[in-house]
């Protein structure tokens, strides 16, 4: 039951926030924006990654928060907001919902 709720976790910060942005086509963006969303894009994956790679829904939880707050994470939302791209503060209410629901508690 842990593992799925891990497993849960993950793939629900996966599908709301990164892979609209692993989806997103550079048609119609300027020189700058294409770099930039490839940039995005080289990021996220990496991002993917490590979120499946946690060892438990605790420690995926205590670095999500600790994604929402760090410098690089907030220079990467303002390029992700630029690009109307989803970012970790969008789900991050729908996260903590189902966090809720899953019974986990979120770890400050």
């Amino acid at each position: 039951m842990v593992a799925n709720s891990k497993r849960q976790l993950a793939e629900f910060v996966i599908d709301k926030a990164f892979e609209p942005v692993m989806r997103a086509r550079p048609d119609g963006k300027s020189d700058s924006d294409r770099r930039t969303l490839q940039h995005l894009q080289d990021a996220t994956r990496a991002e993917i990654e490590r979120y499946r790679g946690y060892g438990s829904a605790a420690e995926l939880i205590t670095n999500f928060k600790r994604d929402l707050r760090s410098e690089p994470a907030k220079r990467v939302h303002a390029q992700l907001r630029r690009l109307h791209l989803p970012t970790l503060e969008d789900i991050q209410d729908e996260f903590e919902g189902k966090v809720r629901s899953l019974g986990l508690r979120r770890r400050d």
